[in-house]
């Protein structure tokens, strides 16, 4: 689960600051705010992160990646090549981190790890690690750093800070380029006798990268039928195109959803079908083959009980859009992060607030008698989803902590990310002026119009 973000130089961003990241995060903001940006910066380094190319420290992608960037200048603020694109990531791996020296007997452990990097342009506009550091914490104390660094003129260093490298006898040669973003290569870890341990530390980076999955805004149509062979898939897509297969094959695994510590589990497709009758977009849900021992399936609804069951393309599109975003907040494995682009998109206000509900219950959702750890980083434009969930704070349904709320401005030379203070109450302290427009200036507006047009219809 990444705990925080910070970055430097990227898109519309200057300085997002250190922006600490909940269990439960949601972007509001205008459109062109840099929102999607975020995202964007941690698909391509996912994406870097699956490569099979080491040499390049950030693979920008192509029409066939998870996300397209550009060019690297294309990337940078202002598209100013003297500035360094600069990233600071926290997460808290699945298991504690241990390191321990084997020249000395020394052994410590962290909850979480930091990682900074600085990406400059070389002579051909190529990004190229400038600075690459990892920080290992414990209950937020810092234990060990180590990082590496190229000055101006080319040579590289590492240096660490609470933990001591000891040189291999006769391996002076220079440090070498780091593979991707966040990996020392082989070679230079073998000029130390006792470095083995940053090799935990990529792992780690390389895992919690794998385990973000994203939904964009927008979604696939439905479809008559759909076809599915068996296999499971890492996600829903990125356009929910793996929906439905994602649910036959957590329903086919007799996976159950629990709502939160001690409750009973509901099979997969279960949970699913209910979330969907509570949001009040249907009143029954299933999925059937259309034969025995065929792999084409159809999705069959009922808007409301009385109602003849039909398919999911005969009724409102706001099911297709939305049923993506319900099974990737269950499906997707423990301890992943979700970034989800407007979920609420097509939907009615009143299912957009108790879409803040099921999104709360995903966070808190349980398996096998173990919390999912799960964390939904959303874009929204809703207001009446931070209605819900201001309600279920002040409910004491979810904890101020397990939410984190920010909204993105864009000034005249860059975004701006401002958080908002939610309390025990559910009460926002610093509300942005502008958050959901001047709905004071639309209300005046209006009832001088409507004065105006009474003193007209009098003398008319």
């Amino acid at each position: 689960m990444l705990t925080s973000l910070r970055i430097q130089n990227f898109k519309a961003w200057k300085d997002t600051g250190l922006t600490p990241l909940a269990p439960l995060t949601v972007l509001f903001g205008a459109n062109s705010s840099g929102k999607s940006s975020l995202g964007h910066l941690l698909l391509a380094l996912k994406q870097t992160a699956m490569s099979t190319d080491r040499r390049r420290p950030l693979q920008l992608g192509d029409d066939r990646s998870l996300v397209e960037l550009g060019t690297f200048q294309e990337c940078l603020h202002n598209h100013d090549l003297t500035q360094s694109l600069n990233f600071e990531l926290g997460w808290r791996p699945d298991e504690p981190l241990a390191v321990s020296d084997p020249l000395a007997a020394r052994h410590m452990q962290g909850d979480e790890l930091q990682l900074e990097v600085s990406l400059a342009a070389d002579e051909n506009a190529q990004p190229r690690v400038a600075r690459l550091a990892y920080m290992l914490c414990d209950g937020g104390t810092p234990q060990m750093r180590l990082s590496y660094e190229r000055n101006e003129a080319g040579v590289a260093s590492l240096q660490s800070e609470g933990y001591t490298l000891k040189r291999s006898a006769g391996h002076d040669w220079p440090l070498q380029e780091p593979d991707k973003f966040y990996r020392l290569s082989d070679r230079s870890r073998a000029r130390y006798e006792n470095a083995g341990f940053v090799s935990d530390f990529a792992l780690s980076t390389e895992a919690m990268l794998h385990g973000i999955h994203h939904l964009g805004p927008l979604r696939d149509s439905p479809r008559r039928l759909y076809v599915w062979s068996g296999d499971a898939p890492e996600d829903v897509g990125q356009r929910g195109e793996r929906a439905i297969a994602a649910l036959l094959a957590a329903t086919q695994q007799e996976r159950r959803i629990a709502e939160g510590p001690g409750q009973p589990g509901r099979r997969f497709d279960a949970c699913i079908a209910q979330w969907l009758q509570r949001l009040g977009i249907i009143s029954s849900f299933a999925i059937r083959p259309i034969a025995e021992g065929r792999k084409e399936y159809e999705v069959m609804v009922r808007t409301h009980p009385q109602a003849n069951e039909v398919k999911i393309t005969d009724v409102g599109f706001g099911i297709s859009q939305i049923l993506p975003a319900l099974v990737q907040a269950f499906y997707c494995p423990r301890n992943a992060t979700v970034w989800m682009e407007q979920p609420e998109v097509h939907l009615h206000s009143q299912v957009q607030a108790e879409l803040a509900d099921a999104l709360i219950a995903a966070v808190q959702a349980h398996e096998h008698g173990q919390p999912r750890n799960v964390q939904i980083i959303v874009e929204s434009h809703s207001e009446h989803m931070l209605n819900r969930l201001q309600r279920r704070i002040a409910e004491g349904k979810i904890a101020p902590g397990d939410v984190a709320v920010y909204f993105c401005r864009r000034s005249e030379t860059s975004s701006e990310l401002e958080p908002l203070k939610l309390n025990a109450y559910g009460e926002i302290e610093n509300w942005p002026e502008h958050f959901f427009g001047d709905e004071m200036a639309d209300i005046a507006a209006r009832t001088r119009a409507a004065m105006l047009r009474r003193r007209q219809d009098r003398q008319s």
